[in-house]
């Protein structure tokens, strides 16, 4: 008896084919990650030179801009901006709503 109990058919198993599922779906989840991980829009700071906006127009806006090696962060301060400078022309917003340019001083 001893002896059938260890020359028993192993594919009569129900286990294995669970066992076998089990890897089957850990090969799928982990070539999903390497595809994930290639993926360049999963990833904003792959390229060499990146400049992301987080908030837009609003007061937790922030700009980060990645050069090379080199990462910098901005937060808005909430205040106006205001400087020096000179008006340079004029811009128009077309019914199509596009945006003309029209510098100061050009012949019309």
């Amino acid at each position: 008896m001893a002896l059938k109990l260890l020359h028993e058919d192993e594919t009569d198993d129900p286990i294995l084919s669970v066992v076998n599922l089990i890897d089957i779906f850990l090969v799928v989840i982990a070539a999903l990650l390497i595809t994930v991980a290639q993926n360049p829009l999963m990833n904003p700071f792959s390229k060499q030179d990146v400049t992301v906006i987080t908030d837009p127009g609003k007061p937790t806006m922030e700009v980060m801009m990645k050069k090379g090696e080199k990462v910098e962060r901005y937060k808005a301060s909430g205040q106006i901006g205001s400087g020096d400078g000179e008006k340079a022309g004029v811009a128009y917003r077309m019914k199509d709503g596009s945006i003309v340019y029209v510098p100061e001083g050009a012949q019309r």
